[in-house]
């Protein structure tokens, strides 16, 4: 890798990003972020290799088309410190040309942001985008630059070095830039100390921190909050990637304006449809500048990001009306993952429609109100009336299957999941004769989706044991070659993050193997892990396994009609509904007389209203 310092400007980075940052505000961070952030974050669409250019661009869209909306955040996504970084994939470590300044702390590639040059850093970007009356955010990876640990680098006001602050302990399993800051250590809380008073002398507002939440690094995040509230300047904080411990989440309202409730969300009705399961969970922690963050929003256009180049979303129209509504309701942060310039009219519709803003920013008391059969509604308060808001949303299956009736989701497993996989132990139904194991697409537009079963095994009411594979399958399918028993689907030992495994099954998705079991059956055990020949490709492989001991086979992909029982909302007598996605009065309801038809993936959003 190549060191291009710039210590030599350090004189010069001192008189442009001179700025008073302990100017007076609001010392509770909460406030700062009153309702969920909306702005546009660089990843889905640049990836880690956006540029200057392109970031104003956006901006500039943002500020003509969709500021006087609420949308107010620019966010420049991983990796701005490589100098040499071009595509939607990261440049192996050995590879990269990293930028960093005598103190150890990453410098904007002055390649990428040519009014970076001469140690200017991000202010001249800052002042652009603060100029256009929006604010303006940075990502950072947690820890020390593994740069300024090789080069003993020292830490800012102090007499110590980056080689004295670190461990390689819990290092980061997909990108490998930095160690571990250890808390405790003289020079640690300084070296947060050092990079947060740079950002705020740039002028940063926002920070989303990665590798973060997931594992939940407890120490680090409290160095964190620490040097944003020492720099005197009102920082939000992002904490990423999920899924977030949930029994962290006292820990994470004390600490962070927003946390990550799943990892990597993209264009996939599988991932939005899991989204369901875990905004429900998060919803009872909703707080006022405190939010779980459901990720980013992966309409529009793409560019060259990871999982998505020179293309549209994959999602459909009414998959996009289910995106925003339930973000809407379950109040995530809302970052627009595509090119702005590109946007089409109904993406437009989408991020512009006023009523559909106003529940996202004030409704409060937002929950899951029901969740059956594949239909699911939400319900939130109106705190300035009576009125109440309802969602519905008609969730039926992929096409592939459904996921109404399953026992185990792992959610996405990627490059980004510890070790490559999850472990799974889940309870049977009792007197279940039938075993489904699925494998579905992780929607990233990749076809290396080499995925293992290993160890698959079940646990009898007696304490006694029996192989999975001692058993014979009664039907199998994969989405690319054939199912394969103790082998992988390339015909390989089994193989999950470079660790062999003599027993398991190998396939690909989208894949369902379907086992008539034991009734005395009473857990499944396995690990389901992705195989290697997957991981070896550009891109990898993203999966997700799911478990049924019903069939999963999706049974109606039709317009449902979805009934509201207005007295369990408790509204007594006659109610007015207007349709807040079409800017439509309904007309005059009761009881369950309303029950508006909801398309295949589809959803709906309505106010109502008792009439007095």
């Amino acid at each position: 890798m190549k060191l291009k310092s710039v210590i030599k400007l350090a004189f010069l980075a001192l008189i442009v990003v001179a700025c008073n940052t302990k100017e007076r505000h609001d010392p509770n961070f909460k406030n700062w972020a009153k309702t969920p952030p909306m702005g546009w974050n660089s990843w889905d669409c640049f990836g880690p290799s956006v540029v200057e250019d392109e970031v104003k661009a956006n901006a500039d869209y943002m500020a003509e088309h969709l500021k006087e909306f609420g949308w107010e955040y620019i966010v420049v996504d991983i990796r701005w410190y490589v100098d040499n970084q071009t595509t939607g994939h990261y440049n192996a470590y050995d590879k990269s040309d990293f930028i960093i300044d005598e103190y150890g702390r990453y410098m904007p590639s002055p390649t990428r942001f040519p009014s970076s040059a001469n140690g200017s850093g991000f202010k001249p970007l800052a002042d652009y985008i603060h100029s256009k009356g929006l604010k303006f955010g940075i990502h950072i990876m947690r820890g020390v630059p593994k740069e300024a640990v090789f080069n003993k680098l020292p830490i800012k006001n102090t007499d110590i070095t980056a080689d004295q602050i670190y461990s390689t302990e819990h290092e980061c399993t997909w990108l490998q830039d930095n160690y571990t800051v250890v808390s405790g250590k003289p020079g640690a809380q300084e070296y947060y100390n050092s990079i947060l008073d740079l950002y705020a002398e740039w002028g940063v507002d926002f920070i989303k921190v990665d590798d973060l939440s997931r594992p939940y690094h407890d120490k680090e995040i409290e160095m964190i909050r620490k040097a944003i509230d020492q720099t005197g300047r009102p920082i939000v904080l992002s904490m990423s990637p999920g899924a977030t411990p949930i029994d962290e989440y006292a820990h994470a309202t004390a600490h962070a304006n927003m946390w990550r409730t799943i990892d990597d969300f993209w264009d996939n009705w599988a991932q939005l449809n899991y989204s369901f399961e875990k905004c429900a969970e998060w919803a009872p922690y909703i707080s006022e500048g405190a939010w779980p963050d459901a990720d980013m929003l992966p309409l529009g256009k793409f560019i060259r990001g990871e999982r998505a180049t020179n293309r549209y979303t994959k999602f459909t129209e009414d998959e996009q009306y289910t995106l925003m509504t339930l973000w809407t309701m379950f109040k995530s942060p809302l970052m627009f993952g595509g090119n702005l310039p590109d946007n089409k009219e109904f993406t437009n519709s989408l991020l512009t429609n006023k009523e559909v803003l106003e529940v996202h920013s004030k409704s409060v008391n937002n929950k899951e109100w029901f969740n059956q059969n594949d239909l699911i509604g939400w319900v939130a308060d109106d705190p300035e009336s009576n009125d109440k808001f309802v969602a519905v949303f008609n969730s039926a299956g992929d096409g592939f299957v459904t996921t109404k009736n399953l026992l185990y989701r792992s959610g996405t497993v990627s490059h980004l999941t510890d070790g490559f996989g999850e472990h799974i132990d889940v309870e049977l139904p009792k007197g279940s004769s039938d075993l489904y194991l699925i494998v579905n697409d992780g929607g990233d537009g990749y076809t290396y989706d080499h995925a293992n079963w290993i160890n698959p095994t079940l646990h009898l009411d007696d304490g006694s044991t029996v192989k999975l594979t001692d058993l014979t399958w009664e039907k199998a399918f994969a989405g690319w070659e054939s199912v394969k028993l103790n082998k992988s689907v390339f015909g390989s030992p089994l193989n999950v993050k470079g660790v062999e495994y003599k027993n398991g099954i190998g396939t690909h998705s989208k894949s369902i193997i379907y086992y008539k079991i034991p009734e005395n059956t009473v857990r499944f055990t396995a690990f389901a892990g992705l195989d290697i020949q997957g991981t070896r490709f550009e891109g990898g492989s993203t999966v997700e396994f799911m478990i049924s001991t019903e069939d999963p086979t999706p049974k109606n992909e039709a317009p449902t009609a979805i009934p509201i029982n207005l007295t369990e909302l408790g509204f007594s007598g006659k109610c007015t509904v207007r349709d807040l996605w079409n800017h439509k009065d309904l007309g005059a309801f009761s009881g369950s007389d309303f029950a508006p038809v909801i398309n295949y993936h589809g959803a709906g959003l309505y106010r109502i209203s008792e009439i007095r």
